[in-house]
C-alpha cells in the first residue's frame, strides 16, 4: 500500500520545542470568560441563556439554530456578564456569550459520569454528540453530528482517524495519543457502531513512535480497527490526503468524504465522542500547543474554552527574555491565521498559539520576484492544480477560467506552493481570497434569486 500521497513539501518540523511537553490543564483566574456564538462552521448558535444568569461547567450557553449548527458549553462557573459583540481570533466582533468566571469550576449534575454505551441505541449516540457540541477538532470546525449521519451509512467503508498532525510546531495531538489512547479508541468503537461495514484505520506520521506505540496496543484485540503508520510529509493530514493513502480514492473537492463511502475524524473529535457518550461530558476543553521560538517553556495543554491565547502564554513563561514576536499564528506556519491581539478566546478548534521570532512572510515579500516558469508549485499540490496558470487567471480578472477550467476552488489553502515558490510570490493568500470573493458573488446571486 502506497503511504503517502503526490505531491507534498517538508517543511522544518519545529516540533522538537514541545513534543516532550505532557498534556498538562490550565484553569484560568477569575475573571471574564468569552464564549463565541460562532465556533463551528455553519449557522452561529443561538444564546440559550441571559444577562445575569448563573451558569455552570457543561451547562449549554449556545443552542444549536439549524441543520449545520453546533450547541456552544460553559467551561466555568459563574455568571453571564453580558451577551455581545467580542473580537474574536478572525479579527471580527462576533456575538458572544459573556461569563464572569467565579474560580470554582461547580459541573452540572453528572458531569463527568460513567455510563454503559452499550444501552444506547445508535440515535442515542448521535444525540449525545449533537448535544455535546461537539465539531472537528482538526480545525475546520464541521458539526461532528452531521458528519456521522450520512444518507447511507452501511455503504460507509472507512472510517479514518487523523492522527497525522503534518503542520509543523503543533504537538498536542502526538501527546493525547501517548497519554489517552485508550480514551480516542473507546470514542471510534462508539463511532463505528454507526457504520456496520466499515474497517477503522488509525493514520499517523511516521514521526511520532511513541503515539503509534501507544495506539497499537490501545486498538490490540479490538474488532476492525488497526493503526497505519505514514510517511511524515504536509499535508499528509489533509482529509483527502488521507484517504488517498488509506483507500486509494481520488475524488474533486465537490463531492464529500462520505460520498466515496469514508469519514474522516481527527482523533481529538474521536476523544471528546467517547467523553460525550459514555462520560457525559460535553466539549467544553480540548488539546492545544503554545509553541515557537519566542515563547519561554512551549507546552501542551488541556484548555477551557473561552480562555484568552494571552493567559495560555503567561501560563508558558511568557516570552523568551529580549525576544519579540514577529507574528502570532492561530495555529502553525502553513495554516494558521495571523492573530492582532493575544486577548482573545480560544474556541473548540484552535489547535495552537504559535509566536515566530521571524516572519517568513516579511522576507518572502521583500525577495520576492515574477514567476520563474519553474513549475514547482505544480509538482507539490497534493490536489494536481496548476498555482502558476491559476495565479495568472487572477491578475487578468478571468474568474471562469479560473473555477471551471482551472479548478481553484479545488484548492485547499495547504500553503505547499507558497512554501516551494523561488520567486516567494503569495500563492495561497491569493487563492484564499479569490475562493472569498467567488463564494461571496455566489452567495449573492442566491440570494437575489430567492427575492
Amino acid at each position: 500500500m502506497n503511504l503517502t500521497f503526490r505531491g507534498g513539501v517538508h517543511p522544518k518540523g519545529r516540533k522538537e520545542l514541545s513534543r516532550e511537553a505532557p498534556l498538562r490543564r490550565f484553569d484560568p483566574a477569575p475573571g471574564e470568560m468569552i464564549f463565541p456564538l460562532a465556533q463551528h462552521i455553519g449557522k452561529p448558535a443561538k444564546a440559550a441563556v441571559k444577562k445575569n444568569d448563573p451558569v455552570l461547567v457543561g451547562q449549554k450557553l449556545g443552542e444549536a439554530d439549524g441543520f449545520v449548527s453546533a450547541c456552544v458549553i460553559s467551561s466555568c462557573s459563574g455568571k453571564v456578564k453580558a451577551i455581545e459583540k467580542r473580537r474574536t481570533i478572525a479579527g471580527t466582533m462576533t456575538e458572544c456569550v459573556v461569563v464572569e468566571n467565579d474560580g470554582l469550576y461547580t459541573p452540572i449534575e453528572g458531569l463527568g459520569r460513567r455510563e454503559d454505551p452499550n444501552t444506547l441505541t445508535n440515535q442515542d449516540i448521535l444525540k449525545r454528540v449533537k448535544e455535546a457540541g461537539i465539531v472537528g477538532l482538526g480545525g475546520a470546525g464541521f458539526p461532528t453530528h452531521v458528519k456521522l449521519a450520512p444518507k447511507a451509512p452501511d455503504q460507509i467503508r472507512y472510517l479514518i482517524a487523523n492522527g497525522a498532525e503534518c503542520e509543523p510546531y503543533i504537538t498536542c495531538n502526538d501527546q493525547l495519543m501517548r497519554s489517552r489512547a485508550a480514551g480516542i479508541v473507546e470514542g471510534l468503537e462508539l463511532t463505528l457502531r454507526l457504520f456496520p461495514n466499515a474497517e477503522c484505520v488509525v493514520g499517523i506520521e511516521d514521526n511520532k513512535p511513541e503515539a503509534i506505540a501507544a495506539m497499537e496496543k490501545a486498538v490490540k484485540g479490538k474488532a476492525r480497527m488497526r493503526v497505519l503508520p505514514l510517511h511524515t510529509k504536509y499535508p499528509q493530514g489533509g482529509e483527502r490526503s488521507l484517504i488517498r493513502v488509506v483507500s486509494g480514492i481520488d475524488f474533486p473537492v465537490s463531492m464529500l468524504p462520505a460520498d466515496v463511502g469514508c469519514i474522516v475524524l481527527n482523533v481529538g473529535t474521536a476523544y471528546a465522542i467517547g467523553r460525550a457518550v459514555a462520560w457525559n461530558e460535553p466539549l467544553f476543553e480540548h488539546v492545544l500547543t503554545v509553541t515557537g521560538e519566542a515563547v519561554r517553556v512551549p507546552g501542551n495543554f488541556i484548555a477551557r474554552d473561552g480562555t484568552t491565547f494571552a493567559q495560555l502564554l503567561e501560563a508558558c513563561g511568557g516570552l523568551k527574555e529580549g525576544v519579540t514576536p514577529a507574528k502570532a499564528l492561530s495555529g502553525g506556519p502553513m495554516m494558521g491565521v495571523a492573530v492582532g491581539s493575544l486577548d482573545v478566546p480560544i474556541q473548540k478548534n484552535t489547535n495552537a498559539l504559535t509566536l515566530l521570532a521571524v516572519d517568513p512572510v516579511e522576507k518572502a515579500e521583500k525577495d520576492q520576484t515574477f514567476c520563474l516558469h519553474c513549475g514547482r508549485c505544480a509538482t507539490v499540490c497534493p490536489n494536481g492544480l496548476v498555482p502558476a496558470l491559476m495565479a495568472d487567471a487572477i491578475h487578468m480578472k478571468n474568474w471562469e477560467r479560473y473555477e471551471k477550467k482551472l479548478y481553484g476552488l479545488d484548492c485547499i489553502a495547504c500553503g505547499s506552493c507558497t512554501y516551494i515558490c523561488p520567486a516567494r510570490r503569495p500563492l495561497t493568500q491569493m487563492f484564499k481570497q479569490t475562493k472569498a470573493e467567488i463564494m461571496a458573488r455566489k452567495r449573492a446571486e442566491q440570494a437575489g434569486g430567492k427575492k
